[in-house]
Formats: C-alpha cells, sequence, structure tokens
C-alpha cells in the first residue's frame, strides 16, 4: 500500500500536550540513555546508553535511583533501544547503523533468570540484514537502514528505521524477525511517513502489554497507533501528540495502557530526565 492510500485510511489527530511531567532527575552515569523499559515480574525501570559507553543495562526505582546493574558479555556497538518479552526476559537492540554500512547488526537477549548475576551475564545473538538492502553503504537517496526503535510481540521482534535522506527524515520502515537465537533476514512490513525535518527522526518505540497500541517516539512528538489488524501497525487509527518543548528523547515505554515513560539525554544544560506522559 502506498503511503497515500495509507494515509487516507489513517484517522490523524494532532493533540497539543501538557501532560508531561518530570518524574525524576537520571544519574550521571545515564547521561546518554537510549533505551527505557519495564519487564514482567521486576518492579525496576531498566535502562541502558548509546554506543561507546559501558555494556551494562541498569535497573532504577522510580525515583531515578540505580538499584541494579547488568554486566552484558558483549560490546556496545551501538545500543539504541531495550524492550522485554512476556517472561521478563530482556533484549538489546544493538542495531545503531549512522553510516548505513554495518554488517553485524544484532539483539542480544538476557535471559531473566540472569537478573542476579554477580558477573558478566551471557546473551543469546539474534543477528539480522535488512531484506532490501544490497549495498553497504548504499546511494544517498536509499539511506533507509539506521535503526533506534523496537519492541517484542508475538514471539517476534519489530524494528522501526531512522531515516538520513535528505526531505525524508520522518519516514520509518517496519521490519520483522523471529525472536530466537541466530542469523535472519528482516522481513519489510510496512512504512509510515510524519513531518521531514531532523527532529521527526524515530528514536523509540514499544508496544502496550494488551497490544492493542503502538507508540513511536520523535524528539518533537509522540505517534501513537492503535485499532490495527494482527501486525499491520500502520492500518488503523493514528494520533500525533505534540510535545510543549523539543528535546534529545531517545527513549519510551509503556508504564501502563494510558501513560508512558519517556527519557531525554542531557545536553545544552537541558535534559536527562524521566517524565510521564498521558496519552488519554
Amino acid at each position: 500500500m502506498n503511503n497515500f492510500l495509507l494515509l487516507v485510511i489513517l484517522l490523524t489527530v494532532s493533540c497539543n500536550q501538557d501532560s508531561m511531567h518530570v518524574i525524576a532527575n537520571l544519574p550521571k552515569t545515564l547521561h546518554e540513555v537510549s533505551g527505557t523499559e519495564i519487564a514482567p515480574n521486576s518492579d525496576l525501570i531498566w535502562m541502558l546508553n548509546d554506543g561507546g559507553n559501558a555494556s551494562k543495562v541498569y535497573g532504577l526505582n522510580k525515583k531515578g535511583y540505580i538499584k541494579k546493574e547488568l554486566k552484558i558479555d558483549a560490546k556496545n556497538h551501538d545500543w539504541e533501544d531495550l524492550t522485554s518479552d512476556k517472561k521478563g526476559n530482556l533484549y538489546i537492540g544493538d542495531f545503531g547503523n549512522n553510516d548505513n554500512k554495518r554488517k553485524n547488526l544484532a539483539i542480544l537477549k538476557i535471559a531473566s533468570n540472569s537478573f542476579n548475576n554477580k558477573g558478566k551475564i551471557n546473551i543469546e545473538r539474534i543477528s539480522f540484514k535488512y531484506s532490501d538492502q544490497k549495498k553497504f553503504p548504499p546511494k544517498k537517496k536509499k539511506l533507509y537502514f539506521d535503526c533506534e526503535a523496537f519492541f517484542h510481540y508475538n514471539d517476534s521482534l519489530y524494528l522501526f528505521t531512522k531515516s538520513r535522506v535528505k526531505n525524508d527524515f520522518g519516514k520509518t520502515h517496519l521490519y520483522k524477525i523471529p525472536a530466537k537465537k541466530g542469523n535472519h533476514v528482516a522481513e519489510l512490513v510496512g512504512t509510515f511517513s510524519s513531518c521531514n525535518d531532523l527532529h521527526c527522526w524515530v528514536t523509540s518505540a514499544d508496544i502496550s502489554d494488551n497490544g492493542k497500541q503502538i507508540v513511536l517516539l520523535t524528539q518533537k512528538s509522540l505517534l501513537v497507533f492503535s485499532n490495527f489488524t494482527s501486525d499491520n501497525f500502520f492500518n488503523g487509527t493514528f494520533k500525533q501528540y505534540d510535545f510543549k518543548s523539543e528535546s534529545q528523547k531517545e527513549s519510551i515505554c509503556f508504564k501502563n495502557e494510558n501513560t508512558v515513560y519517556i527519557t531525554d539525554e542531557k545536553a545544552h544544560g537541558e535534559g536527562g530526565n524521566l517524565y510521564e506522559f498521558k496519552i488519554k
């Protein structure tokens, strides 16, 4: 389905929102937080830093204090997002790909029964490549293979790419791979386009526990999709919630069906916070 037809069938609502408020200042250790997640059977909020930082996942309480550190036996090439499954296992998205030339894209699975390990934690590596990427890197007009957003749903992992194509920054491609160890080809499921400036990059994603809503995060707005069929997430009702202020927002996860957690990186003396945001 082309983008024009997709946008015609979507019910699009843009809402100015005042409902985001700070609930905690993040510690300096998490100065480049790029992934946030709540996992079943844990009362902590799990977070990780962007590429080049320590290979650790941090468990924080709701006041923003670090209560647990998981030392991961894998390099932080470019960790960009964090998700979990219904069994409480965590998944690290090591798929940051600014130059669109990486051939070692992977998702790292952390078993929930290893959260109390004192030493380095072994992971299962879920390696993948994009079905439609033929060159590394591709031409400038085809730089669609960076990624900062994903979630787990029904034994699969869904990735939302970040466009680096000039005048097309708001486009995201949705891919699907099995949530199991091995080498996989990411299947293209669909595409969606919002606005086209740099602040329209998709930087994180999540799905509600009941599987009825997904959220995509950008620096300037929150995109909410609902009433979709199966995993055709872009086919249904679409709402856009515009933030009152822009910041380097990098991660999102559902707290409950009506509220999400959002974090932003600390930059230029601003940000570095954990927020709550009401979507209804």
